[in-house]
């Protein structure tokens, strides 16, 4: 259980570089989840099929991350509550049950995933290797750092994670010849080519994952001091800010990068790709074996990273149903982080055995998290606007806003996304 200084020794922070850094964390173990592999596909097909032209979704996605990310760190930072424990303590148990019951379902939906991407960056290193053993073996891997590590130990690994993804992009960027003007327009200037509203709403819509929500609110609490003080939690919520969008930038980049080296490759030689494995095979006469190596290995930091931090997720929400903190000391947490990637692991076994059609697992996957997101997004903005629930600091007018700005255009999005992906599996 994360530990709070006592206010009887009041910490009162002052907004400088050497205290914000104290702070740099959380952020990133949320920006894992804005570059997991489900992202990967996306970002590989926008670049490969429309250059540069699609660039404008990553600075439209982050920008409404921002502002859902920090609203949920908002809820911890004020009330000292995860997201799920708050909607346990000020919901009726015949709503606040089903709601996070399926915020679990989607917690493990989203590891499905996960697992999968690990595994399959592993399966491009290793071919030999089948794809459902190397996800029983990333599947204890993930177990052994979150139920076998403090939380401070895993925000280390995860920064270190992402700062190789991150390296392992700037090696590739130096591979390429990238048209800086082109991508610069493209950052800021909206365009929906004919065909590629699929691919802008797989990416705009799947950015914001419920998983993130409940995490960002409850690993907050990790940099909490002297939870009564006014002033102290409204520095803090500056501070938290500052990380988020540090980590949101970092984000950013990373996927401006994947959709720069695609568009620089794939579609300047007129070769659309529309899988990761393929992206990756596809490399090796363009670039060359390095980076499609360095590629395969970013995706298995992607997904590990993203695995760890999908079952701190799931330990969260499900500990938040019983009214607790998630604790990995705690049966409740541990349970809930069992049940989200043993679940998700056994799910891909499953689909091994009986079809072997991963990509359909995807589907469903992407299906329930299309379906979960809005109720846990408009949740999460009727508990922060309460002044029941956040006294002094609750939503105001310009907040409200912009949240149901963002949350509308997400649920919409993956309302269309959903219809989408059902068109396509009927007609298949």
């Amino acid at each position: 259980m994360f530990k709070f200084f006592s206010s009887t020794t009041p910490h009162n922070p002052m907004l400088g570089a050497k205290e914000i850094l104290k702070y740099i964390g959380p952020g990133f173990l949320v920006t894992v989840g804005f570059i997991d592999p489900g992202n990967w596909a996306s970002n590989v097909a926008a670049g490969a099929g429309y250059g540069y032209t699609l660039l404008w979704m990553v600075t439209l996605s982050t920008l409404m991350l921002i502002v859902l990310q920090h609203n949920a760190a908002h809820l911890g930072i004020a009330t000292g509550l995860c997201l799920s424990e708050a909607a346990a303590k000020h919901l009726p148990a015949w709503a606040s049950r089903p709601l996070l019951g399926s915020a679990v379902l989607a917690a493990v939906s989203t590891a499905l995933a996960e697992l999968l991407g690990a595994s399959i960056g592993l399966h491009m290193l290793f071919p030999a290797l089948p794809i459902p053993l190397l996800t029983v073996l990333v599947t204890g891997v993930c177990l052994w750092l979150v139920l076998g590590n403090t939380y401070r130990k895993l925000e280390k690994y995860i920064i270190a994670f992402v700062g190789l993804i991150g390296l392992s992009f700037v090696f590739e960027l130096f591979l390429v010849d990238i048209s800086w003007g082109q991508a610069a327009v493209g950052w800021v200037t909206p365009a929906m080519p004919s065909g590629s509203l699929p691919i802008i709403m797989s990416v705009l819509g799947a950015v914001v994952m419920p998983h993130n929500l409940f995490l960002h609110s409850e690993i907050i609490q990790s940099r909490q001091w002297n939870l009564e003080d006014d002033e102290v939690i409204h520095r803090q919520l500056q501070f938290e800010f500052a990380d988020t969008l540090a980590a949101m930038i970092v984000g950013w980049a990373i996927n401006s990068a994947m959709i720069l080296i695609a568009a620089a490759t794939f579609h300047t030689h007129g070769q659309p790709v529309n899988d990761i494995a393929q992206a990756q095979q596809m490399l090796v006469p363009l670039l060359g074996n390095a980076a499609a190596v360095v590629f395969a290995f970013a995706l298995v930091c992607a997904g590990l990273s993203s695995s760890v931090t999908a079952g701190m997720a799931g330990g969260s929400i499900y500990a938040g149903i019983f009214g607790e903190s998630y604790d990995i000391k705690d049966v409740d947490t541990r349970m809930g982080v069992a049940i989200t990637l043993v679940g998700a692991a056994l799910i891909v076994l499953v689909i091994s055995v009986f079809s072997g059609n991963f990509f359909a697992g995807l589907i469903i996957s992407q299906i329930l998290l299309s379906l979960q997101l809005p109720w846990t997004i408009f949740m999460q903005i009727w508990l922060t606007s309460s002044k029941k629930v956040m006294g002094a600091h609750a939503n105001s007018r310009l907040d409200r806003i912009l949240l149901w700005g963002a949350g509308i255009v997400v649920a919409t999005l993956n309302v269309l996304l959903l219809a989408s992906i059902a068109r396509d599996w009927v007609g298949n």
